[in-house]
C-alpha cells in the first residue's frame, strides 16, 4: 500500500469521555472524529478492539475476532429503542478521568442484558433478520466465541484449562448438550457482538467519509484463555491436557530488566503453513473489515521469536526460534492483494527482521522517546528517519512525554533541549513538532502528549499486572485552541 504523508492521534475508544464510566462508540466518538477532521488529522490510531479479560488489557482478549461489548454505547441503544430512559435511570456515578473497570463492567453488562431482553420480547423481524445475517457473515468465529463465553460464564469465569474434560476437549456430544441447555446465553453473546459491530461499522464509515483512516492493531499472539486457543488447539503448541508447552515473551529490553513474560501460547507454525495460513488470513480479513491500516504488533516475532518454557517465572531464560518469515507474508499478500501494514519493529532487531520488513516494503516505527540515551547517531533521532517509517513521540507502552522528561537523567534532558533548541518548558510539543517536520510518511502522537499531560495519564506500564488502560480524556479537552494548534502544525508541515 502506498501511504501518503499524513498525521494522526493515538487514542483508544475507552479513553473517550461519556456518562457510562468508559469511552464508547456513541456521541463522544463522533465528536472526536469531528475534532480529527477539523484539525486536519487524517489518522486515528487505536489499540485492539477485542473483548478484554484478565487485567483489562486489549492485548489479552477472549477472541482475536470479536469486539469489546463494553464499547457499545447505551445512548445509541436508547435512540434505537433497545433501551428506555428507565433502563438508564440507575446509572452509577463514575469518575470522569478514569475507567473504574470494577464498576463499569457490571453496569455495561446490565445495560446490554436489558437491551437483549427488549430485543427478544419485541420479536422485531427486521432486527432479527439483521442479527441472523451478521451470524452468517461471521460464521468463521462467532459461534465458537459465543459458545466459549457461555461455557465460561456458566463456570464462574474460570480459564478453559479448568473446564470439565469433555467441554475442554470439545467433545461433540458435550457441546451439543450444553448448547441445547444454554441457547439463550449463547444468543445473548451473539447479540452483544452484533451491537458492537453495527456501532463500530457506522463510526468507521463516518470517519472514512470525512477523510479519516483508522489504524488498528493486531497483536502477534493471542491470549491462552481465548476462544481461539480453545476452538483451534492444533494451531498452538499445547500438550494433551491443552496446556502450553512454551509461552511467548521478550528478553530483557528497554522496558524491563527481566524481559516481559507475556505467557501467550506459541503457534505451531508448521500446521499454519500447511493450511496456507488460513486462520491468519481470516484474522487479517476480519481486522480489515474494522480498520484501514494494521499496526502489526511485535513484527520481529515473524522473523524470530523468544520462546520461554511454560512455568518459568520470568522471560530471562528462553531461546530465539525462527518464525514463519517470507512464506507468511507472501501467503497474506496473495490472499489480500495488499499489505496495509505498519511493522512494529521495536526491541531486539536483527538483520533478518530488517530484511523481512524491507522485502515487503512495510514502514517500521521510530519512537522519539528512545532517542536521547545515546548520541547524535541514534537511529530514533528525526534526522536519521527515512520516508518509509511512522514516527511517534511514544506509544501506549511509554510514559507520556511530560512524564518521561521529568524522570529522565539530566544528561538526556540536556540533549533534548539542545536538539530541539528549546527550554524544555513545552517538551511534549517540542517532540510533536520534531516528528511532524521529519520525512517520516506518517507522524502520530498519543492524545496525552497533545494535552501536555504528565505521568498520571500514562496508559500502560509493561510488566505491571494491574492499574493499566484506565486513562480517560476530560470532557472539555477538545478546545478550539487545541484544534487550531494541531491544524497549524499539519498545515505548516504538509501533513
Amino acid at each position: 500500500m502506498n501511504f501518503e504523508r499524513s498525521s494522526g492521534i493515538l487514542l483508544h475508544p475507552t479513553s473517550l469521555p461519556g456518562p457510562d464510566g468508559i469511552g464508547d462508540l456513541g456521541p463522544e466518538a463522533y465528536r472526536w472524529v469531528h475534532f480529527l477532521q477539523d484539525s486536519g488529522s487524517k489518522l486515528w490510531q487505536i489499540l485492539p478492539l477485542g473483548p478484554t479479560g484478565y487485567g483489562d488489557s486489549p492485548y489479552q482478549c477472549f477472541s482475536a475476532f470479536a469486539g469489546n461489548p463494553f464499547l457499545v454505547s447505551p445512548t445509541q441503544l436508547l435512540e434505537e429503542g433497545l433501551l428506555t430512559p428507565q433502563d438508564l435511570a440507575d446509572r452509577p456515578q463514575f469518575p470522569a478521568r478514569q475507567v473504574e473497570f470494577g464498576k463499569v463492567i457490571p453496569w455495561k453488562l446490565t445495560v446490554l442484558d436489558r437491551a437483549f431482553t427488549r430485543y427478544e420480547q419485541s420479536k422485531d423481524r427486521k432486527l432479527t433478520s439483521e442479527v441472523n445475517t451478521f451470524s452468517t457473515q461471521q460464521a468463521f468465529w462467532l459461534q465458537d466465541f459465543a459458545l466459549f463465553m457461555a461455557i465460561k460464564e456458566s463456570l464462574n469465569g474460570v480459564s478453559w484449562d479448568q473446564w470439565p474434560a469433555p467441554l475442554r476437549h470439545r467433545d461433540p456430544t458435550a457441546l451439543q448438550n450444553f448448547s441445547r441447555a444454554n441457547a439463550g446465553a449463547i444468543q445473548r453473546h451473539i447479540f452483544r457482538q452484533f451491537l458492537f459491530f453495527r456501532q463500530w461499522s457506522a463510526l468507521r464509515s463516518y470517519a472514512n467519509q470525512g477523510g479519516v483512516h483508522i489504524i488498528g492493531d493486531i497483536p502477534i499472539f493471542i491470549a491462552y484463555d481465548s476462544a481461539d486457543a480453545w476452538a483451534h488447539p492444533a494451531l498452538f503448541q499445547l500438550d494433551k491436557e491443552s496446556l502450553p508447552t512454551v509461552v511467548a515473551g521478550v528478553p530483557p529490553d528497554y522496558f524491563s530488566p527481566t524481559g516481559q513474560l507475556w505467557g501467550n501460547p506459541i503457534y505451531d507454525w508448521k500446521v499454519h503453513k500447511a493450511s496456507g495460513y488460513n486462520w491468519w488470513v481470516e484474522r487479517f480479513k476480519a481486522t480489515l473489515q474494522m480498520v484501514d491500516i494494521i499496526r502489526l504488533d511485535h513484527f520481529r516475532g515473524f522473523a524470530g521469536y523468544w520462546e520461554v518454557p511454560y512455568g518459568n517465572p520470568t522471560a530471562e531464560i528462553g531461546q530465539w526460534v525462527k518464525g514463519p518469515g517470507r512464506s507468511f507474508f507472501k501467503s497474506l499478500k496473495e490472499a489480500l492483494n495488499d499489505l496495509p501494514i505498519i511493522a512494529e519493529d521495536l526491541g531486539k532487531i536483527t538483520p533478518d527482521v530488517i530484511k523481512l520488513r524491507e522485502d515487503f516494503n512495510l514502514p517500521g516505527m521510530r519512537i522519539l522517546q528512545f532517542a536521547f540515551g545515546n548520541d547524535a547517531s541514534d537511529p530514533f533521532l528525526p534526522h536519521h528517519y527515512i520516508k518509509n517509517c511512522v514516527a511517534y513521540t511514544g506509544t501506549h507502552d511509554n510514559d507520556t512525554v511530560v512524564g518521561y522528561y521529568h524522570t529522565a537523567p539530566e544528561s538526556e534532558k540536556d540533549f533534548m533541549r539542545r536538539y530541539f533548541a528549546r527550554s524544555g518548558e513545552d517538551i511534549a510539543w517540542d517532540m510533536i513538532r520534531s516528528i511532524w517536520s521529519s520525512v517520516a510518511v506518517m507522524s502520530i502522537a498519543p492524545m496525552q502528549d497533545f494535552l501536555r499531560l504528565g505521568n498520571q495519564a500514562r496508559m500502560n506500564f509493561p510488566g505491571k499486572a494491574s492499574g493499566n488502560w484506565d486513562w480517560r480524556m476530560s470532557a472539555d479537552a477538545l478546545t478550539p485552541a487545541l484544534k487550531n494548534e494541531i491544524r497549524n502544525l499539519n498545515t505548516v508541515y504538509d501533513r
